[in-house]
């Protein structure tokens, strides 16, 4: 997938370790084989290259995800939106690199051909259809649902505890041996030591945390600070004071979603509709070189104690 995976678990002497490990890789490469930006022959890749018009068969887990995406860009007003492929492109974050700021002209034909609106998805039947131009991009939802199908797949294996990373991404299930639910320490902005805000601890019991922000995804062009994370609605990469949005969910997919779209948001209309929603999220943002949280009521009930 291009990025780091774990699993930690708590499991019998007869477990078979190595074929756990290959059931796991076998389905993180699923993952990549449906919806890689990366892999020309995945299935994602093979729906942005479809002709205007076209209705494409698609697998279950691929149909589960866009499912996933297309209701996050509802509920979020378009803060969220997976369709967004062109513009990651244009502004040279995605397979094909580049480092030239867009001209207004390119960035306006890329903004034609987004919209998560276009997308028809028959989720009974798993087609989607091809309106023409919509390039498809699932990174910041993909990652979580691997989490997710990790987690799945140890239980069917037998597993009854382990706490799983991918890309970043957490979920906990089950206890410990010393019958405490697995701990995670919530990651945060470079800044957080220096200026002493506290270490922020969730207990993962059958819980997934995420977190989106510009101190893993950022660089310097011309002098101008650019994160990785684009604004569907203007479709300029973020410009403002978030420095990090951790949020929980009882799935590792919609925890990986709503973080991007509430960093996109921003502190004051993402913490509203946070608490409007009942999800669990911390704010960081900065000001003045210094870093300030706030979380909601979900996020606070979730601390360790």
């Amino acid at each position: 997938m291009g990025t780091t995976w774990s699993v930690r678990l708590v499991a019998a002497r007869k477990t078979n370790l190595h074929a756990l490990h290959t059931d796991i890789q076998d389905q993180l490469n699923l993952v990549v084989q449906q919806m890689s930006t990366w892999e020309e022959t995945s299935d994602l890749s093979r729906y942005n290259r479809a002709n205007a018009g076209q209705w494409l068969a698609i697998p279950t887990e691929f149909a589960q995800v866009l499912r996933c995406a297309l209701e996050v860009a509802e509920a979020s007003n378009s803060a969220f939106d997976p369709s967004i492929g062109s513009l990651v492109g244009v502004w040279g974050f995605g397979a094909h690199a580049h480092s030239t700021t867009p001209t207004p002209e390119a960035l306006d034909i890329a903004r034609q051909h987004a919209g998560w609106q276009r997308i028809v998805l028959d989720a009974e039947h798993n087609h989607v259809l091809q309106p023409g131009g919509v390039q498809l991009d699932l990174s910041a939802i993909a990652k979580g649902f691997a989490a997710d199908l990790v987690a799945t797949t140890l239980r069917h294996r037998g597993i009854e505890s382990a706490l799983v990373e991918v890309g970043g991404e957490l979920l906990g299930f089950g206890q410990k041996p010393d019958g405490e639910p697995w701990r995670a320490l919530v990651e945060a902005g470079p800044e957080e030591d220096d200026h002493h805000l506290p270490p922020r601890i969730l207990e993962l019991n059958d819980l997934a945390v995420a977190t989106s922000g510009d101190r893993w995804h950022h660089y310097t062009r011309d002098g101008q600070h650019y994160t990785h994370t684009i604004d569907p609605r203007s479709g300029q990469p973020l410009a403002h004071a978030m420095a990090a949005v951790s949020v929980i969910a009882n799935s590792a997919m919609q925890a990986d979603a709503w973080a991007t779209a509430l960093s996109v948001l921003g502190a004051e209309a993402g913490f509203a509709l946070a608490e409007q929603l009942q999800l669990g999220a911390r704010f960081l943002t900065r000001s003045n070189g210094e870093l300030h949280e706030r979380m909601t009521t979900q996020f606070q009930q979730a601390l360790a104690a």
